[in-house]
């Protein structure tokens, strides 16, 4: 496992660039250890919730976690508003920094995760194969 320490700037998306650094590194598997900051805009999905829910303002990161895969990322995300108020749930496409977000990245190098769907769930779930030495 190797650490990779991001800090990403205003305007930033948040998963678009935790993918694309990911990818970066030549590395098809890393787990979001942590992260803070602050979002202008989330886009944020609730379990058992059909859509998502665009939220504008100013919001703190309280907590980031997940999964990071080559065809798609699992975060769960969260925030504070300006009151205090907490709610989470799914970190979606478009959730976009508004001051930094500051994440700690695992990179597994010898790991390969992708999301591919799971008749039990219903959904795109998390596979792990170890990459071979060998294999690159």
């Amino acid at each position: 496992m190797n650490t990779l320490p991001l800090r990403l700037p205003p305007g930033a998306d948040l998963r678009a660039a935790l993918e694309a650094t990911v990818a970066a590194q030549g590395c098809r598997a890393a787990f979001v250890i942590a992260g803070i900051g602050s979002l202008g805009r989330v886009m944020l999905l609730r379990a058992g919730a059909t859509g998502t829910d665009r939220l504008e303002g100013d919001y703190e990161i309280l907590t980031l976690s997940g999964t990071v895969a080559a065809n798609g990322s699992h975060l769960h995300l969260a925030i504070a508003d300006t009151r205090g108020r907490v709610i989470g749930g799914h970190a979606g496409q478009g959730c976009i920094a508004r001051t930094t977000a500051e994440v700690l990245l695992a990179l597994l190098p010898d790991w390969s995760f992708a999301r591919e769907h799971d008749a039990a769930t219903g959904h795109d779930e998390l596979t792990l194969r170890r990459i071979a030495p060998d294999a690159g």
